[in-house]
């Protein structure tokens, strides 16, 4: 009877074990905000791609040669490079995770982005650092630096 009740004991550990593993902690809940950008990119979504970004957040774009600072100026961004309806994608590729604390996460990385052109998909390789925070339980971008990547050579 001891043995049962030690079995019982160890499962009842084991689950409460497993459970506790399957919760997400920052760098997962902070990649799943990430997976979100990209996902939103996709879809062309500028509006909710904005809401993303914290308020006072800072995005340096590929493709422009100023700080945007703010929702409105990320929005404009975006807004600029006609997004919305384009059929552009993105789609991470690499990346690696540095949990700061519970609130901040860096991840940076590589990832495709694939602009239409007269029609045709041109692949736009670039590189990425975020750093993303959690604000009011919601993990936001505050910081973004996208910049063209440079290709291996042969």
């Amino acid at each position: 009877m001891k043995r049962m009740g030690a079995l019982v004991l160890a499962s009842v550990g084991f689950m409460a074990l497993s459970a506790h593993s399957s919760i997400a902690g920052p760098a997962e809940e902070a990649n799943a905000a990430l997976d979100r950008f990209s996902a939103a990119y996709r879809a062309n979504d500028v509006e909710a791609l904005v809401k993303l970004y914290a308020p006072n957040a800072i995005l340096l774009g590929t493709n422009s040669s100023i700080i945007s600072e703010g929702r409105d100026a990320v929005h404009a961004y975006f807004t600029n490079l006609k997004l919305a309806g384009s059929g552009n994608k993105n789609d991470i590729q690499e990346r690696r995770t540095i949990v700061v604390n519970d609130n901040a996460v860096v991840v940076t990385g590589f990832y495709q982005f694939t602009r239409m052109s007269d029609g045709k998909a041109v692949p736009a390789p670039a590189r990425f650092t975020v750093l993303l925070t959690k604000v009011d339980g919601q993990w936001l971008i505050a910081h973004q630096h996208s910049s063209p990547r440079v290709m291996p050579r042969n």
